[in-house]
């Protein structure tokens, strides 16, 4: 059984948010909490397996309270917001500097069918198998990498002349911690397509611009692509390249249950850029993005996927190496430098497990 903590101001959508949890027989609400203060006093004398998060309340903030709970007793945490304001966003993507893993929009009734009331359930069951660990302040990157066994020489041939990157469940962090390492004078662009709730993307590229030295941009026009620049894919459009290194947005079909989808991208990225492309896959549930990654090394891309200890979740990685897609499996916190070193076309000696 999946124990859960709901944290809300509004008594009626706490018990919406019960209501709709409660549906699947494997979780239960075992506590409702009207602000973060109480959130963080239920949190140690329920011990659930996961809270979902309000963030905006009396007391005590969902931010202040996510704190709190991610250096004392850390759990996995679904922030659930209603509304977009450029503070309110800035206030959400704190928390997930700190610690929450995934971001979404509050159930709203629509004739009173809660639309978003599957993939509410879905999402927060899944989080509720994610590992945590005791966070005291924002991911840096530097995450200790696992022993390895074993090394070879791996070298790049060609300029490399664009960075493409997709990830889900857990990627705004890691996305901060890779671009916040790479060189503030980057002489490639980066494209990026992050499965995130429809309304989110925006305070996404606003947050990360904020944090991280390159410019970060919604790609939600067609663009030429500079470099030093980053470009995140809009809601609901595929992000595209295509010759002249533009980045154009696209309705077309879903791609991996996904649109945007990594597959689009990384496919796109093949077709123009081939050999002189690299290509990251992180952290994330499902599969999107394998396949993609996989025609991208078929064409002479470098391929890169985050390895099992530091993703949150390790689906779509496991999929691109299942697929023999991953020319490398690299740790979170040095996945930055690998980008620096083949963008300056230097060999480097290159570790993977045996």
């Amino acid at each position: 059984m999946i124990r859960v903590l709901v944290v809300d101001d509004s008594p009626t959508l706490r018990t919406v948010i019960q209501n709709i949890l409660e549906v699947d027989p494997e979780m239960k609400v075992v506590g409702k909490a009207k602000n973060g203060k109480e959130a963080v006093m239920l949190c140690q004398t329920l011990n659930p397996d996961v809270i979902t998060m309000d963030i905006r309340m009396p007391e005590m903030n969902g931010y202040q309270a996510i704190r709190h709970i991610m250096a004392e007793s850390p759990r996995p945490i679904v922030v659930l917001t209603s509304t977009q304001s450029d503070r309110e966003l800035g206030i959400t993507f704190k928390a997930v500097e700190h610690g929450a893993l995934m971001v979404l929009g509050k159930p709203i009734s629509q004739s009173g069918v809660y639309a978003d009331a599957d993939h509410l359930r879905a999402q927060v069951k899944a989080m509720a198998r994610v590992k945590v660990v005791r966070r005291r302040g924002p991911l840096k990157g530097k995450i200790p990498a696992k022993p390895q066994k074993k090394s070879s020489p791996i070298s790049t041939s060609g300029t490399i002349k664009i960075i493409a990157i997709g990830a889900s469940t857990g990627g705004p962090p890691a996305l901060q911690a890779i671009l916040s390492q790479l060189p503030d004078k980057l002489s490639v662009p980066v494209v990026v397509v992050q499965h995130i709730s429809a309304g989110f993307v925006t305070g996404l590229a606003r947050w990360l611009n904020d944090t991280v030295d390159l410019r970060v941009r919604v790609a939600d026009e067609s663009l030429l692509l500079q470099p030093g620049h980053v470009y995140v894919a809009p809601d609901d459009h595929h992000l595209i390249v295509a010759p002249g290194r533009l980045a154009r947005p696209q309705r077309s079909p879903l791609t991996d249950g996904h649109r945007p989808s990594v597959t689009v991208l990384f496919d796109s990225v093949a077709r123009h850029f081939g050999s002189t492309a690299v290509g990251v896959l992180l952290t994330g549930m499902g599969a999107d993005g394998a396949r993609g990654l996989k025609t991208l090394r078929d064409a002479g891309g470098h391929t890169i996927v985050q390895d099992e200890v530091t993703s949150i979740v390790f689906g779509m990685p496991n999929e691109a190496i299942k697929l023999g897609a991953a020319r490398e499996v690299v740790p979170l916190g040095d996945i930055a430098k690998r980008l620096t070193s083949l963008i300056k076309n230097e060999e480097l000696r290159v570790k993977s497990e045996t």
